[in-house]
């Protein structure tokens, strides 16, 4: 007899209250079954059939093993386990979403209908969320290797203005992992070729552009105008600025970087959990990290990433789920294991702490050593000859 939590899938949570696992004291996997249809009836004829055995399109694993492989439904539970079940899924019906479209509000007009249909027939976004996607607005620091994927996903999915801050222009060596670019593209801006890619996918997103370098001066100023700020970059001083003046706006902040086989993601929010400095107080020295030039990374490894990064920023603007906020998921594609390690807001940060020392931006090239205190003084701070 153990204590074991089942992890119901989400084709049934609507039967169980909308609940995503449920614990329960049980002996084996039958029992454990058992006690849940006992206590939720109406799950008995989406699990079982009619002769009392488990659907063939149901699947049972006890932590990371098949029930099948073990001892069928006699295999025993133990303190501690998991079991879940793993139903055959595929997708949405339209017979929900012609009855969603018949009692429409005003919001959507019937090809914006059509085009979100998978969406608009999802419980947890529907036709109230799926406006306020539309309403919503987000900024993608990068366009490159994980911008190219956020902004692809963001606007398929309806995002109604969207942002794009870079400077760059496409190179060949791009091409291996900015898949939005093509060969034809070469030379030319990343935002003029990335905004016609994304009016190409969804005309009715408003993307804007920023064809600017992002800095202490103009941050603060972009970012204000977004609801959720996304950090694409590749380079910690524009990383640390991006956690900075999101900390000080109070906007969340969709994290991911990527370094040859390995990819990070999370989300700080200052407001709900840490901050990227509670993380990383500092950057390490110049030319300890190699950058993707300069160590390489994986052509699919971004897509992989950014494509996280897009859904926690969708979750975020829907108001639902369970976001990376206080959790860092990193991915290892040479072993193909996803890692989630629990990150804990600094109580002595400098810049979301409890007495905060940094309260606005700083000088991002000096502080992670890249510029020394006196290089490259702006022309308000020089005199010449005749003035001294």
């Amino acid at each position: 007899m153990g204590r074991v939590k089942l992890i119901i899938p989400t084709p049934l949570r609507q039967y169980v209250g909308d609940r995503d696992a449920i614990e329960l004291t049980a002996e084996d996997v039958r029992g454990a079954i058992g006690a849940l249809v006992a206590e939720y009836g109406q799950l008995r004829r989406h699990l079982f059939n009619d002769q009392g055995n488990l659907r063939n399109f149901v699947n049972v694993y006890v932590n990371e093993e098949d029930i099948r492989y073990l001892q069928k439904e006699s295999t025993p539970v133990r303190d501690g386990d998991t079991i879940s079940i793993v139903p055959s899924i595929a997708g949405g019906s339209l017979s929900a979403l012609d009855l969603l479209a018949a009692k429409r509000k005003d919001g959507l007009s019937p090809q914006e209908i059509k085009r979100y249909s998978r969406h608009l027939i999802l419980p947890d976004v529907g036709m109230a969320g799926q406006i306020r996607l539309k309403n919503a607005s987000v900024l993608i620091v990068g366009a490159g290797g994980l911008g190219n994927p956020l902004g692809q996903y963001l606007a398929a999915a309806g995002v109604g203005r969207i942002g794009v801050v870079d400077f760059d222009v496409i190179d060949l060596t791009n091409l291996q992992r900015q898949v939005m670019y093509s060969t034809q593209d070469v030379g030319r801006p990343k935002l003029d070729v990335l905004k016609e890619r994304l009016h190409a996918i969804n005309p009715n997103v408003d993307v804007q552009t920023y064809a600017t370098r992002l800095t202490s001066e103009n941050a603060l100023g972009i970012l204000r105008e977004y609801d959720v700020v996304i950090d694409g970059t590749d380079n910690f001083p524009t990383r640390y600025l991006v956690n900075d003046a999101s900390v000080l706006l109070g906007k969340p902040n969709v994290y991911g970087s990527i370094f040859r086989f390995e990819g990070q993601a999370s989300v700080f929010w200052a407001s709900k959990g840490p901050c990227y400095r509670c993380l990383y107080a500092e950057p390490p020295p110049p030319g300890l990290v190699p950058s993707c030039a300069e160590g390489g990374v994986l052509g699919v490894l971004p897509g992989i990433v950014g494509s996280v990064q897009a859904i926690e920023a969708l979750k975020i603007l829907l108001g639902k789920g369970d976001t990376l906020v206080g959790r860092l998921l990193v991915f290892d594609a040479m072993r193909m294991k996803f890692r989630e390690l629990k990150l804990r807001k600094n109580p002595d940060c400098p810049m979301c702490g409890t007495h905060p020392t940094i309260k606005e931006l700083i000088d991002y090239e000096e502080f992670c050593g890249l510029r020394g205190p006196n290089e490259q003084v702006g022309e308000e701070f020089q005199i010449t000859v005749d003035e001294l």
